[in-house]
């Protein structure tokens, strides 16, 4: 079984023969990521190292590209959701705000009355989701169940 890593660098190749440079760049960012958490960690990495790297590129492109719209930069912006686009292709399918919204149910009913409150409900939450669903997702859907309990 071939790792994410191992994708990536398959379709760099591709990248690289099509000449597609955004592809490109943006590929090569995800494995420059892994090279740098490898040797932050010290020893291989394991899949879910890997899907937390790729994760992580995600995010900060979103990031990115909220900031640039503030800016009115949309050249830049359009630039980091098309690198978001193409590194969600390595990501497992993402949870739809329903999945997210049983999920975050069955935790605000398993923390007693008095201690519910976002922390204590993502936390329990968020460990279910990693990888498959984005923070601020979470916490905004965490946020609505809470206020309508």
């Amino acid at each position: 079984m071939a790792t994410l890593k191992d994708r990536i660098a398959v379709d760099l190749k591709a990248a690289m023969k099509a000449r597609d440079q955004l592809r490109l760049d943006t590929l090569r960012s995800a494995l420059s990521g892994f090279t740098y958490k490898r040797s932050e960690a010290g020893r291989d990495l394991s899949d879910q190292d890997e899907l937390d790297v790729v994760g992580r590129l995600v995010k900060q492109r979103a990031d990115s590209a909220t900031e640039f719209d503030k800016a009115g930069r949309t050249d830049l912006s359009d630039k980091e959701r098309a690198e978001r686009a193409i590194l969600m292709e390595y990501l497992p399918a993402q949870k739809s705000p329903e999945e997210i919204r049983e999920a975050v149910r069955a935790a605000i009913v398993e923390i007693p009355e008095g201690s519910r409150n976002v922390g204590a409900v993502m936390k329990v939450v968020l460990p279910q989701m990693r990888g498959l669903a984005d923070g601020n997702a979470v916490r905004q859907i965490v946020s609505e169940e809470l206020a309508s309990n």
